[in-house]
């Protein structure tokens, strides 16, 4: 993606009007394939909007349009089940760790860079705000993500590689430290 089409992104905090949008965008294949039911997702995300937990969620837009989602959550606060039996690799990471989710709305739009400049973005307004352990985990079978993900900065946590289950753990390395 171009650096100046890049200048286009920008986010905004998911409100209850966003919950019909995302309802949508649950449904399409390409989310269905990497997340989990519709229905779940959604009442999690209603979650996150009530302040029954404390992740982020936000609306990607590009020049002001809805075009994806994105959100950050705390590993200290996931600490609980069912999720540390589905992944027990949270108890393995730094309490200030924060990860990272997002999805395009449009299948049209994958392969195009928007997921790795809007990640880029989102990850330097997150360091910004003092975040400095950053992490994605996409299923490793998910390749067209790995690849967004490491064309924006996140490489492969080495020492978790292949004990994580279908979560392949990756940390944000600033271009400094690259």
């Amino acid at each position: 993606m171009p650096a100046e089409a890049a200048q286009d992104l920008d986010f905004r905090p998911v409100s209850t009007d966003d919950l019909s949008m995302l309802a949508d965008w649950l449904e399409r294949p390409h989310w269905r394939e990497w997340w989990g039911t519709p229905e779940t997702e959604l009442g999690y995300i209603r979650d996150m909007i009530e302040g029954r937990d404390d992740t982020r969620p936000f609306i990607i837009l590009q020049r002001g349009q809805p075009i994806g989602y994105i959100q950050v959550w705390r590993i200290a606060s996931n600490r609980v089940e069912p999720w540390l039996t589905e992944a027990p690799w949270l108890a393995w990471l730094a309490d200030h760790t924060v990860g990272v989710d997002l999805s395009l709305a449009e299948a049209s739009r994958l392969s195009q860079g928007i997921g790795s400049a809007a990640l880029r973005l989102f990850v330097a307004r997150l360091r910004t705000e003092g975040e400095t352990v950053i992490i994605i985990d996409p299923d490793p079978a998910n390749l067209r993500a790995v690849r967004a993900y490491e064309k924006a900065g996140f490489r492969v946590i080495e020492d978790l590689k292949d004990r994580t289950g279908d979560s392949l753990l990756m940390r944000h390395v600033p271009e400094e430290h690259a």
